[in-house]
């Protein structure tokens, strides 16, 4: 499916956007509100008003001080192939009232995203409540009908990104970090979309084969519980032979192979009376599993109890498959004390490197799952653990913390006429009027602040003071010299205009963008406990326009 027809003007030829990921996202993904509104503009003859509307946020989630950016690219996919099917227009027409002209249907027919703008902040930046993640300019019907799917794609994908960096974040950088859950996720599309901005967010490979192919995100899993206790004894192995890595010679009996070196692990003077007699269920699977994949042999060690016969029974596998030249990938934790059984563990391998001259033995990878969050990862730090790698699921794609981000869509000018939307909660009022968003960095390199200012402004310069103003409270005001001044918006489909339009980034340009904006930012801004707020402001001419339209669109009471 290609955006051909739908496409920005002649001077964006040859760049075509594919459709969706998500078949589902078409322009019936949208509230029946957006449709009965597009009516009312039709039949006001108000539908080609030029108008524009901001997507924002509007406080940071999980009790942090940052959000990043996610679910731009399926934005863009989605308004490059916009356009109502005939099945679709007649399905609009028999979900509105019979009232309603045939002429409304003609103009469904003929409308698509060709004289659209949307700019927006580069996906997987880190962003702040109250800064346009998207800036969309068109005719007002049409962009009406983006509002619910752009708040769809862009309000899941970046909670879950954001949650996934929390998690890095936690587990700091050297931890390899799996998103294994698909199984507990809210549907396909979220077990997938999970999958896809998790690993933007930092994690680093995921169980969700369909996500690997459809994005390339590299793949890990290796068996269950169910495996382990599918075995009743090395007895049931039939073909027990195993070729060595280089094929210079076969094993034909590594069942007896492994089981000679459970005896030898049994006896030794370091680990004698550690154990007894291992659960041969267990190593029956083991031997198995390291039969089918020798070269990636990871072992599930707590079916039955971890350190008197997990953690031994994989061993022995892994020390036979040593004598073959293989090396064992690990063993994987998903129940019990994690800090504890991952330091006996350790203490294990370390003490079978040094009894049988194995190198590298003691390094063995140690992977723990069992419904992980960022609470838990910060337990285990404390605590002091070996786990090398973390395999989370449930807490994560589900974010149990916090169930919606809360973005908005709102119009702040038709036809050159800024608009504002009022409250009783002032945080709800919006920022009324066409605007430029910028970056203002420190001496150290740490941004500063972000502010806000009318299109038309000039831009803030490097070296030159600047008087950033809170939006709304009069007394919160700053004088800031940038060292360093980044715009924030990007012309990322330029519609009818001659503006040039950004390519979007690869999922691994993304990646690298979230890991290397939230390296950028103050400690203090990203700690767990009480973070510093960052400061979002509006340039001393939009304060004093807002508060001008807030008191001429308000209405004056009088008492009785």
């Amino acid at each position: 499916m290609e955006g051909k027809a739908n496409g920005p003007s002649e001077n964006q030829a040859g760049r075509s956007v594919s459709g969706p990921t998500n078949p589902m996202v078409t322009p019936l993904l949208n509230d029946l509100y957006q449709f009965t509104m597009a009516y009312a503009y039709w039949k006001a003859g108000k539908h080609d008003e030029r108008a524009v509307f901001d997507l924002y946020f509007r406080k940071n989630p999980f009790g942090g001080e940052y959000t990043i950016f996610a679910g731009l690219e399926e934005c863009i996919r989605f308004i490059a192939n916009f356009k109502l099917t005939e099945e679709e227009i007649t399905f609009v027409r028999d979900s509105l009232p019979g009232s309603c002209e045939d002429g409304f249907f003609d103009y469904l027919r003929g409308i698509n995203c060709s004289d659209v703008e949307v700019h927006a902040i580069t996906e997987g930046s880190v962003v702040f409540p109250k800064v346009p993640l998207l800036r969309v300019e068109g005719p007002v019907a049409v962009v009406q009908l983006l509002e619910t799917p752009f708040v769809n794609l862009i309000n899941y994908a970046s909670l879950v990104t954001t949650n996934a960096a929390r998690h890095r974040f936690v587990a700091g950088k050297s931890k390899m970090l799996l998103e294994f859950g698909l199984r507990r996720a809210q549907g396909p599309d979220g077990g997938i979309g999970a999958s896809k901005y998790c690993y933007i967010g930092g994690f680093d490979a995921t169980s969700n084969v369909a996500a690997g192919k459809l994005f390339g995100i590299p793949l890990r899993g290796t068996h269950s519980h169910a495996f382990v206790s599918s075995f009743m004894s090395p007895d049931e192995i039939i073909e027990k032979s195993l070729e060595s890595s280089d094929g210079s010679h076969t094993s034909e009996d590594f069942v007896s192979l492994v089981q000679t070196w459970l005896s030898k692990i049994q006896w030794s003077k370091s680990l004698h009376g550690i154990f007894g007699e291992t659960n041969q269920s267990e190593l029956a699977a083991f031997i198995s599993y390291a039969l089918a994949f020798p070269n990636n042999f990871l072992a599930l060690v707590d079916t039955y109890d971890v350190m008197r016969s997990g953690v031994p029974n994989f061993c022995a596998v892994a020390l036979a498959l040593n004598d073959l030249g293989y090396k064992a990938a690990g063993i994987r934790l998903d129940s019990g004390d994690l800090a504890y059984l991952s330091c006996e563990a350790r203490k294990f391998f370390r003490t079978i490197e040094k009894e049988f001259g194995v190198p590298g033995f003691e390094k063995m990878s140690i992977t723990a799952s069992n419904d992980l969050n960022e609470e838990t990862l910060d337990a285990l730090n404390k605590q002091g653990h070996e786990v090398d790698a973390f395999g989370i699921g449930t807490y994560l794609v589900t974010c149990y913390a916090q169930a919606a981000l809360g973005c908005v869509f709102k119009l702040v000018e038709i036809n050159n006429q800024p608009r504002i939307k009022l409250s009783e909660d002032v945080s709800k009022v919006s920022i009324p009027c066409k605007k430029r968003s910028y970056r203002l960095y420190g001496k150290e390199g740490y941004p500063l602040v972000d502010i806000m200012t009318g299109e038309n402004e000039p831009p803030p310069k490097v070296g030159e003071r600047i008087l950033c103003r809170h939006p709304f409270n009069e007394s919160k005001r700053a004088y800031v010299v940038p060292q360093k001044v980044e715009e924030l918006l990007k012309c990322y489909w330029p519609g009818s205009s001659d503006k040039r339009r950004e390519d979007l980034p690869t999922l691994k340009d993304t990646r690298e963008r979230c890991i290397k904006q939230l390296e950028q930012m103050r400690p203090d801004h990203m700690r767990r406990l009480n973070p510093t707020p960052y400061k979002v402001s509006v340039s001393a001419k939009l304060y004093d326009f807002i508060h001008f339209l807030w008191l001429n669109e308000a209405p004056v009471g009088e008492l009785q």
